[in-house]
Parts: structure tokens; sequence; C-alpha cells
């Protein structure tokens, strides 16, 4: 045997016994989807009958297909408002919930409940606040005089949706904005205000460049998940006659699987939709030299 080269020793074996069933469902729950569903984006199917080959066929008919075009559209006028809205209201309110405030575990309980309550329960409280007759939000506009405003049935539902999904990930971005604001030494700080530097310079100057890195992913995972959206679109928009104006790339996904059992057609729109989340991806990745700070 050659010198540095050691054989597998006992621990080594419990290490893979106990990482067998990760790597098992990773292999197959993960990768193994990942290659049917572009096995079968090359196939006619819809589960009833046996499949047939159509080549690319599926992936033409996208171009062709009005409302998948239409959910494109509309994924990335839904991204365009989520990213920068989850990233501002994030980062204000972990700037918020960095200071020596009474409650301060309770606040951050608060923000971060969201993200860990029930997307069905949540969007079904939504529902309600967003109702046309019996809705909260109609109610409470209308003792100003406001008419009962379809938020989920007119050209405002996707707007709607974006509130809510932006209200539901403001907590996930709470806490890794902490974390990027609680790793600047306070030195930093103590310099600018011997120097005379106000609140707005430290923030411009010191605490931005900074956290940059902290922005990095923040809006990688944003953007991910704006392009993924679908448990609040399908909720809320569902019972509303919503669901022919927020069209989101995954709900014609879900819709076109589930629905009408057109199984070709739903795996060309994830792999379709996976091309586009990876080359967002591969985008950030090259503009981060730019302007993210790592020293």
């Amino acid at each position: 045997m050659q010198a540095g080269l050691k054989p597998i020793g006992r621990e080594w074996w419990w290490v893979l016994l106990l990482l067998a069933p990760t790597l098992v469902g990773l292999v197959f729950g993960a990768f193994g989807s990942v290659l049917a569903t572009v096995g079968i984006s090359f196939l006619n199917w819809d589960l009833l009958t046996p499949p047939t080959w159509a080549g690319l066929d599926n992936f033409v008919q996208l171009t062709k297909d009005s409302l998948f075009l239409k959910s494109v559209t509309n994924t990335v006028l839904f991204s365009a408002v989520y990213v920068p809205a989850v990233i501002i209201l994030s980062l204000f309110v972990a700037m918020l919930l960095n200071r020596k405030i009474m409650g301060l575990s309770w606040f951050r309980v608060m923000y971060f409940l969201p993200v860990v309550s029930s997307a069905v329960a949540v969007g079904l409280v939504w529902q309600w606040i967003y109702a046309r007759d019996t809705g909260l939000l109609n109610y409470v506009l209308g003792w100003f005089g406001v008419k009962p405003i379809n938020w989920l049935g007119s050209q405002l539902a996707l707007l709607s949706v974006v509130i809510v999904n932006v209200w539901g990930a403001i907590g996930e971005g709470m806490i890794i904005f902490l974390a990027g604001l609680q790793a600047i030494p306070r030195d930093y700080y103590e310099a600018a205000q011997v120097d005379g530097a106000s609140g707005r310079q430290q923030f411009w100057r010191i605490t931005l460049p900074l956290i940059t890195p902290s922005i990095f992913f923040q809006a990688i995972i944003s953007t991910i998940n704006a392009f993924q959206a679908f448990e609040y679109v399908y909720i809320l928009t569902r019972g509303a006659n919503g669901s022919s104006t927020t069209p989101t790339i995954v709900y014609s996904v879900y819709r076109n699987g589930f629905n009408f059992f057109r199984m070709g057609t739903a795996s060309a729109q994830a792999v379709v939709l996976t091309i586009i989340i990876l080359a967002m991806t591969l985008i950030y990745f090259w503009m981060q030299r730019r302007w993210v700070v790592y020293d």
C-alpha cells in the first residue's frame, strides 16, 4: 500500500451507514426525479395510456402556448417586485431588531413566525382578508368610502399575491441579515463616530458594503423562491377566479400535470423553469465581482 493512503476504518463505515438514508433519498428522490422529469419532457403521456415519443415537440409547443408565455411574464413581474421588496424590508427589520430593545427575542420570534407557519392556514387567512364582500381589507377601506375591490379576481391579483409572499418571506431574510449585521466589528462604528460620521453615513459607508455577501445570498434565495412560487398563488386564486390572471410557471406545471394530465408538457415546463433559475443564478455569480465585498 502506498505511503499516505489508509484503509477505510471502522469510523468511516459508521459514517457511510448513518448517511445511507440521506444518500439514497438524494440519489433516487432528487437526482432520480430530475432525470425522470427530463425524460418525460420528450414524451406524450397522460398517466392512463402508454407514453409515446414526442421528441422536442413539447418544447416547441411551449413557444405557441399563450398561457405558458403569460405565466412566464407573470413570474418575471412577480420576481421583479418580490425580490427587491424582500431584500429592503428584511434589511429594515433586521436593523431594527439589531438594537438593544425590550422584548427583542419576542419581536424576532413574531417576525419569523410566518416562515414556519403552515402555508395553507396562512393562505386561507389572507383569502379571508382579500375577500370581496366579507373581507377585512374591504371592510376597513369601506370606512373611507372605498367601494369593495375584487383583489383576487382582477388585475390586482398578482400584486395581492406578491404582498402575501413578501410578508411570509421577511422573517427568513431578517435572520440572514441579522447574521451579517452582527458579524460587523463594532470598532468600525466607534472609529466612524470619532471621525464625526452621522448614522446615515455609517450605513452607506460601513454597514451596506459589509453586508453585501448577505444581500447577494438573499437575492439568490429570493429569486429562486419567486420563480418557484406556488402555495399562496394556488390557495389565494383557485377559488376567486384569479388563476386566469395570476398563473406562474409552477402553477402552470401543476395545472398541466395534475388537471389536464399532460405530463410531457408539464415536464417540459419544469425543465424550462430549471434552465431559467440556473441562468439567473449564474448571472448573479457573474455580477457579484462588481459589488460584493468579502474583505
